[in-house]
């Protein structure tokens, strides 16, 4: 993802004062919070947002056979490239764009897995 940055790109998590400037800032902060929270499978369901693609993101829960909510992933694009990430940690969000509060493990049909 981080070589389909632009170099001024942002990645934001609103309502959390949280922000990353440029791609060797927003590679550096994907790597420490996935060494930070260890192995997690996660699946993301396409959407759009602002006319911006989007994903509904979900956590699968280590007690049970789901994927739980776990915020909203808007991609803002420059041409082919990605000039911002912006990460709402609202799950409330979700509802907004008909995304559910989760999925079943099985469920695949367009979603996209994966383990980091």
């Amino acid at each position: 993802m981080v070589t389909l940055l632009t170099d001024d790109a942002w990645f934001t998590m609103p309502p959390i004062t949280l922000e990353f400037h440029g791609p060797a800032a927003i590679a550096g902060f994907l790597r420490d919070i996935a060494a930070w929270r260890g192995p997690r499978h996660y699946r993301l369901v396409a959407t759009r947002a602002n006319g911006q693609p989007a994903f509904g993101c979900y956590l699968q829960d280590a007690q049970a056979p789901v994927f739980r909510a776990h915020g909203l992933i808007v991609l803002t694009l420059s041409g082919d490239r990605i000039s911002a990430v912006t990460r709402f940690v609202d799950n409330n969000n979700l509802v907004r764009f008909g995304l559910p509060r989760m999925l079943a493990e099985g469920s695949g049909s367009g979603n996209i897995s994966a383990r980091y």
